[in-house]
């Protein structure tokens, strides 16, 4: 057992980092199995001699953030004691990033994590960008707030977002209402996310006036889309035909980001997903940044997190259990 002590100057950037009701400081001893308490300006910090450096290295990574106005929550924490248990606590200051978008109600849009950064990057450097990964990685909500702020600041005339209305258990033609109210299901997520960067009424104004456009795949067909910002969500259920019809539509003066996760194609076996293809064909193109995601990036409810690696954990130990074709079928050398 050790003992380490960290100077704070700020006792409110100390509370921030602490959290309400003391969440983080709890959270922070949880994760490394430290105790860390506050004496006379000073926080102490107890427990093993790896686990104190890497507190100590976590509380200085949060205590930074904290004086650039960052927001400190329980999933900030556990990322960044994921970035310092990797040796990545240098990273840290990269957190600390520029707004993306204002949402009606006055919230900040920023990336929450590396890979969050790279993409928002990649969208404004590109003119195609593809954010491929799991669920809960900010992947459409952070696409939709690039492109709110691009039509705020008038460098497009629309907003397009759109998905591919794939069959998943119910067929479309049983579901009850017209055309419209039978794939607004499928759309749900896109309208959510705009309502809460512009707020409904903002919203509908928009819809009316022809600037922003929610619509399936297949309405895509025969256009030619110039000075928009076209998002294609859940990409993964595209067919390989769907996929460069889309990306021929796209204009001048336009953008194009493309999200999905390849992990949850809901195609029939016989079909090659047009992301998967995508991915292969575009990679290397100049203008086309590919992004990838992965669990560390999930900024939804750490439950999230831990059921996506548990899948992870459990396809690698399926596919390392599989026999292969020689063994499986006696075959000899």
């Amino acid at each position: 057992m050790i003992e380490k002590s960290i100077s704070t100057e700020r006792m409110e950037h100390v509370i921030e980092v602490f959290g309400s009701f003391d969440e983080n400081l709890r959270l922070i001893e949880d994760e490394l199995h430290v105790k860390v308490t506050d004496r006379d300006s000073e926080l102490k910090l107890s427990g093993e001699a790896e686990n104190v450096m890497y507190a100590e290295r976590t509380i200085n990574g949060l205590l930074a953030l904290a004086s650039k106005g960052e927001d400190i929550s329980s999933g900030s924490v556990r990322y960044v004691i994921s970035l310092v248990k990797s040796g990545q606590d240098d990273k840290i200051s990269q957190l600390s990033g520029d707004v993306v978008c204002i949402t009606a109600r006055g919230k900040p849009v920023k990336a929450k994590t590396l890979g969050q950064r790279g993409y928002i990057e990649a969208m404004a450097k590109n003119t195609v960008t593809l954010g491929i990964g799991p669920a809960g990685t900010g992947k459409t909500y952070l696409a939709v707030a690039a492109a709110v702020a691009a039509f705020r600041a008038k460098q497009i005339n629309r907003i397009i977002l759109t998905r591919p209305a794939v069959e998943a258990g119910e067929r479309l033609g049983f579901l009850p209402g017209d055309l419209q109210s039978k794939v607004d299901p499928y759309l749900r997520p896109l309208y959510d996310a705009l309502f809460e960067m512009l707020g409904a009424d903002t919203y509908n104004k928009y819809l009316e006036k022809g600037n922003i456009e929610v619509a399936p795949l297949a309405y895509m067909r025969g256009r030619t889309l110039d000075d928009s910002f076209i998002i294609l969500d859940e990409a993964q259920n595209t067919s390989r035909e769907q996929m460069k019809m889309f990306l021929t539509r796209l204009g001048f003066g336009s953008k194009i980001v493309i999200t999905g996760d390849i992990t949850q194609i809901d195609l029939p076996a016989d079909k090659t997903s047009g992301l998967k293809e995508a991915m292969r064909v575009l990679e290397g193109v100049e203008d086309v940044a590919v992004c990838r995601f992965t669990a560390s990036d999930v900024v939804r409810h750490v439950m999230v997190q831990r059921i996506i690696d548990a899948y992870e954990k459990y396809e690698r130990k399926k596919t390392e259990s599989t026999p292969t074709y020689g063994r499986q079928h006696g075959r000899k050398k």
